[in-house]
């Protein structure tokens, strides 16, 4: 085991050196530096962006999630990430339009520009800030209870942490955007294929997809129906996860970028197609070592199943490649996002170009290091932590959208969606219920933001139509 573990790790370390000593120019400027020369094609661009979408909360949180939850798993994330690619083709064309006009030096700069008001870009960022921190949390936590359960005797848990992110550093700082691209492009390929072979292995072991759900139907019939064994889910609650999933793109930076700086429309258009069959792709696997999962580790904990699942009951090679390729998965993920929190601010600084790179590079740095912080006091329910970043980050929807949309947009977004984020938050604080009435608050919370935004958008239409005529 030790040795293919050495041989992988050195081919993939490998690989990412090289990414990084093509992706570094001694005299490129910051938006060189941050947007990797906005020339990313198709396949990068695809690759790119489902590596950042699927991460080892995939990779490990789907599985565990299937095992525990059951059928609804599928609903939950891969209809809702087929409904995203079609909305990412409306807004990918209608950012790009606006940035073409206004400039992008990120989210949070363009809301500054659109707004005229530099609240909007403080608003943007300190969402990112707070629900990107703890989902990069998350996935640092998730590989390092795995490596800390199949190699108890090896490392203590913080030394796991502490190299992923030393290396996510390293590469970032020499290589910026380009070279997290380069990475994503290995990290998608080896997770796809990794996943495969476990997945498919774990189908036979379970005797076959038929005998497999006879199976389960034995140990668990009500993992085959909705809303699964313990309840959750619920319509409310796969309405409101498929919104948050949807909004990804709008509010979450490390994609909005992304869409930004791909070579042309066409371009993102086909990246948006192949996001959605890589997608069913990566997730189907998952349900298939849930199954697994499901029948031979129904009592089990999260680390125990997944050590078992990814590691001991698959051949030495696969189990070390499955090392490496959860590791590649959360350093990819990761390291875009915090990524992002870097070009976030720096679209709100106003120094020299010299200045503002080496703000970024700080930033990046502090970044990392709160992050590393705060994976230790994160617990084990990586899927449903990733959902609670997906729709914290997705109540400033209306500000975005109204930028993206209107030339002058109303201000009034600007209310709504720090009254909404403020709530959200709120509630985790458990100042505010989670649920009113049976229902999710982040349900009702999308009912209400939606009426107001629509309302407030065609009102403001129609008055910048009004006054155009007159």
């Amino acid at each position: 085991m030790i040795g293919w573990l050495v041989f992988f790790f050195t081919l993939f370390l490998a690989m990412l050196g090289y990414a990084s000593y093509r992706s570094y120019r001694k005299d490129r400027t910051s938006d060189d530096f941050i947007f990797a020369g906005s020339n990313i094609g198709t396949i990068l661009g695809f690759l790119t962006f489902s590596a950042a979408l699927f991460s080892a909360f995939t990779f490990m949180g789907m599985p565990d999630f299937f095992r525990t939850h059951g059928v609804g798993a599928w609903v939950f994330l891969a209809l809702s990430d087929a409904l995203m690619v079609f909305f990412l083709i409306w807004f990918g064309y209608t950012l790009r339009k606006r940035a073409s006009i206004n400039g992008y030096k990120g989210v949070a700069g363009l809301m500054k520009s659109c707004y005229q008001n530099s609240f909007a870009g403080y608003l943007v960022f300190a969402s990112a800030f707070l629900f990107l921190i703890p989902y990069v949390a998350i996935q640092i936590r998730g590989i390092s209870i795995f490596l800390d359960a199949a190699f108890p005797d090896m490392f203590p848990y913080w030394v796991w942490s502490a190299v992923l992110v030393f290396i996510m550093l390293i590469y970032s700082e020499i290589g910026g955007l380009k070279a997290i691209v380069y990475s994503d492009a290995i990290q998608g390929v080896i997770m796809l294929t990794v996943i495969w072979i476990i997945g498919v292995t774990c189908l036979k072991l379970s005797g076959g997809l038929e005998a497999g759900l006879e199976k389960v139907s034995q140990v668990n019939p009500d993992l085959l129906t909705l809303p699964g064994p313990k309840g959750l889910f619920t319509s409310p609650f796969l309405i409101a996860s498929a919104i948050a999933i949807v909004l990804i793109p709008v509010s979450q930076p490390q994609f909005t970028t992304r869409l930004v700086v791909m070579k042309n429309l066409k371009s993102v258009h086909r990246m948006a197609y192949a996001v959605g069959i890589f997608a069913i792709l990566v997730i189907l696997p998952t349900a298939f070592i849930g199954l697994y999962g499901a029948i031979q580790y129904p009592e089990a904990s999260t680390a125990d199943f997944l050590k078992n699942a990814l590691l001991f009951d698959q051949a030495v090679p696969v189990a070390a490649l499955a090392v490496v390729g959860l590791f590649a998965a959360c350093l990819s993920t990761t390291n875009a996002q915090i990524f992002a929190l870097g070009t976030e601010l720096r679209s709100l600084l106003s120094g020299t170009d010299k200045f503002n790179m080496k703000v970024t590079k700080l930033s990046i740095l502090a970044f990392s290091l709160i992050v590393l912080v705060f994976s230790t006091y994160m617990s084990n329910e990586l899927v449903l932590l990733a959902r609670v970043s997906f729709a914290g980050t997705s109540m400033i929807a209306p500000v975005v959208l109204g930028a993206v949309i209107f030339k002058n947009p109303p201000k009034v977004l600007l209310w709504i969606s720090t009254i909404a984020l403020a709530v959200f938050l709120l509630s985790l604080a458990e100042i505010v219920p989670a649920f009113i009435s049976g229902y999710p608050l982040d349900f009702l919370m999308y009912g209400i933001l939606f009426i107001l935004t629509f309302t407030v958008m065609v009102r403001h239409h129609f008055t910048q139509k009004t006054t155009h005529e007159a």
